[in-house]
């Protein structure tokens, strides 16, 4: 299957699209139903009538952007219409959502001219607390947002225009510095004139670089006054009109400081750059395929080059989502009238301040653990860097309340609490993971290597580079439904029943045959059982991790790395951990896979190999053994195990963290159970490890979690292997395989 084919079922997977609306207040009885709707709802609704501004109050307005789009000029994809725009602009709405827990309507407008269309999204007013403008054409885009912000007093923001002004203009800020040029001097030259373009020239000059020392070039050349003479250019792009003679891009480029691309690809040659001032500032940002490579950019010259893109697999990416959930998060929660170039200038230079600050491990491990400081490789902060929502949203609502486009004060100290609150517990776990597997790939053998899932697993795993997949299986069966399935790589393959694979029979039987196991049964196995054949790879050193059981029961699968891999040298036990992620939360519960009726030695072990899985995610663990009593209030064998197990983990000088029981599993879990009720347990927070007392109990604990709690399980994750294994679920599907691929990556590069 292609990327667009993924696209489509991700897309189609119900429910369709991206987002939804749920509620927020208590619905469970009729008191809350009355209190919803009728009668209660009429109190709120005649408070509004005498003061509009309790709106904000009583209603989701202050937390509420309409993303509107007349689907004009949709990404690469130019005029399709409105219908054609929704997942777009649902996608939107999942960006604001993901950085800055802003909801959103997004709405698509089937109308072409101005006027209609400008009515119709300032009659929206009373429903939203901002309004973001997309994928509309120019110069209708600044028609639009220049007759709306008149109009409407909440924030209207054409992120189009004003989002690579403003990130683009962060990075300047900083690769200026970089260079030792000021602002003042700077030749800037412009490839394209349409409406990122032309905002980004207008918010560089509000950044202090001279109107005049700005070129602009179109697909005709340079914006030059003849040109507007004879009446080429329109009212927007008319004042970055020069003085000089017509000319083209190449002319242009002569002898220019900086480079700003927002047209095509392919536009600019290594000869171009070298015509460029000394240490050149490129930002080629058309995409997929800038206007000139990084590669080609930074082999034009010897001095310093400076170089951004809009892609994410090279250094400088700028990304919008840097800054329009930020902004927005800032001006909603001041409730401001507009979004002012004060608030822009404001976002800018707090991306710029946080770029030259300390980055934290987490964002460096969430990149692959490359290097992140201060320089031409890092001019701006990471999207996944947290530290985005609370230092350039507070310097938003500061800048709103400044210049006098707040209508709420806010403590910023307050205010900035508030924010990191917002955060929660619940990460990216997996991406942290997965960029951690693409610093430094391993070899992964998949034993289920003629399955079509697994097939496509190592597709992705191949080129995303976060691992080098080994399938094993027939050769001719896996390349054709790779063919089949219209996948593009040349997949390494271990065919058991083709070459020489004596020496893996060998070694297998040298390893079992005291536990009954023939030189000829020894043969079969590595030919007919995937998971031997993979088992001894991995031992023989051969493969750096392994993955299975999509296609077997879980015991079957578990038994041969059991047996040819075995525990770790200081560990006796090896578990199943499921990693379930919800809202505000992570919990890590064990085991739920293998351990039928553990002991108390068996449940210690059990919760230091778990604790130490959290760690590798950045979860600082907090255990609860638990059972179905409460710190001894009920006494018999099922309840003495767990206890005798936190006696030994207490007893043990190697556990660093918190871990208590016998206990249930709300007092785990719910914080005022423990500081109240049980003020005298180890535990400072809610449980993020939950040991299980048997196989049976982990087993229905983590699906009732999961199904009824709405988590999103990422396992089993097996821990005590003396080597990286990890045994799916049947019927797990293409993500998590690659998920549990890059988890034991990041097992074997430890």
């Amino acid at each position: 299957m292609t990327l667009e084919d993924d696209a489509r079922e991700y897309h189609r997977e119900s429910p369709p699209g991206k987002l939804e609306i749920s509620t927020t207040k208590p619905t469970n009885t009729q008191r809350d139903l009355s209190l919803a709707y009728s009668p209660g709802v009429a109190a709120p609704c005649r408070d509004i009538a005498d003061d509009e501004t309790l709106a904000y109050e009583y209603t989701a307005k202050e937390n509420l952007v309409g993303v509107v789009s007349n689907g004009s000029a949709v990404l690469g994809l130019g005029d399709i219409g409105a219908q054609a725009s929704k997942p777009v602009m649902e996608g939107k709405g999942v960006l604001f959502k993901r950085f800055a827990d802003i909801d959103v309507f997004d709405v698509e407008l089937d109308l072409e001219e101005t006027e209609a269309f400008v009515q119709a999204v300032a009659a929206m007013e009373p429903t939203f607390g901002g309004i973001n403008l997309e994928d509309i054409k120019a110069p209708q885009c600044f028609q639009i947002e220049e007759r709306l912000r008149e109009e409407m007093s909440i924030p209207v923001f054409h992120d189009d225009q004003h989002g690579t002004a403003i990130i683009s203009g962060a990075a300047l800020l900083n690769a200026v510095d970089i260079v030792g040029k000021d602002l003042s001097d700077l030749q800037v030259t412009f490839a394209g004139a349409g409406a990122a373009a032309t905002a980004t020239a207008r918010f560089y000059v509000s950044l202090g670089i001279p109107h005049e020392n700005i070129t602009m070039c179109d697909i005709d050349g340079i914006l030059s006054e003849s040109r507007a003479e004879a009446g080429d250019l329109d009212e927007y792009t008319e004042p970055f009109a020069r003085g000089v003679s017509d000319g083209d891009l190449e002319d242009a480029m002569a002898g220019a400081d900086v480079f700003v691309g927002l047209s095509v690809g392919g536009i600019v040659s290594q000869e171009m750059v070298r015509s460029m001032a000394n240490d050149p500032i490129i930002f080629a940002m058309a995409n997929p395929d800038p206007e000139i490579s990084y590669e080609d950019a930074k082999n034009a010259r010897d001095d310093m080059v400076i170089m951004a893109t809009g892609r994410s697999d090279y250094p400088n990416q700028v990304n919008n989502v840097l800054g329009f959930p930020f902004i927005f998060r800032g001006a909603l929660d001041v409730r401001a009238t507009e979004i002012n170039e004060s608030m822009k200038r404001a976002a800018a230079e707090a991306l710029a301040n946080l770029a030259r600050e300390d980055v934290p491990d987490a964002v460096v491990k969430a990149y692959g653990d490359e290097p992140l400081q201060f320089g031409p490789d890092y001019l701006i902060p990471k999207p996944l860097d947290q530290r985005v929502l609370y230092e350039v949203t507070p310097a938003v609502a500061k800048a709103a309340m400044e210049s006098g486009a707040a209508r709420r004060e806010r403590d910023l100290d307050v205010y900035r609490e508030e924010l990191e609150a917002r955060l929660g517990k619940s990460r990216e776990m997996m991406r942290v993971v997965l960029n951690k597997a693409m610093s430094n790939p391993k070899r992964v053998v998949l034993a289920e290597g003629e399955d079509e899932k697994t097939i496509r697993a190592a597709s992705q795993l191949l080129e995303e580079g976060i691992a080098e997949p080994i399938l094993v299986g027939r050769t001719t069966r896996i390349l054709r439904k790779a063919e089949e399935l219209g996948l593009d790589f040349d997949p390494i393959i271990a065919n058991p029943h083709d070459g020489e694979w004596n020496h893996y029979a060998d070694y297998l039987y040298e390893q079992r045959q005291r536990k009954g196991l023939t030189r000829t049964e020894a043969s079969e196995l590595i030919r007919q059982d995937p998971n031997y054949f993979a088992s001894v790879m991995v031992e023989m050193d051969d493969a750096d991790a392994m993955l299975t059981g999509l296609t077997h029961h879980y015991p079957s699968a578990l038994r041969p790395p059991l047996q040819i891999i075995g525990t770790a040298d200081d560990a006796d036990y090896a578990a199943g951990v499921y990693m379930l992620t919800f809202k505000n939360r992570v919990v890590f519960c064990a085991d739920a896979t293998v351990n039928l009726d553990p002991d108390e030695n068996v449940l210690a072990e059990v919760t230091k190999h778990t604790a130490e899985l959290a760690r590798r995610f950045n979860v600082e663990p907090r255990a609860a053994l638990l059972s179905y009593s409460d710190f001894g209030s009920v006494e018999n064998e099922g309840t003495r195990k767990p206890r005798e197990a936190v006696k030994l983990l207490h007893d043990d000088p190697d556990v660093d963290f918190p871990v208590d029981g016998e206990m249930q599993a709300d007092t785990a879990l719910v914080e005022e159970m423990l500081t109240d009720t049980y003020d005298f347990a180890d535990l400072d927070g809610p449980a993020n490890v939950l040991v299980f007392p048997n196989l049976e109990a982990g087993n229905i604990g983590y699906k009732l979690l999961q199904r009824l709690g709405g988590a999103e399980a990422i396992g089993p994750m097996l821990v005590g292997m003396d080597k990286p294994v990890h045994v799916l679920q049947r019927g797990d599907e293409v993500k998590d395989i690659v998920n549990m691929a890059g988890v034991a990556v990041v097992d074997a590069q430890e």
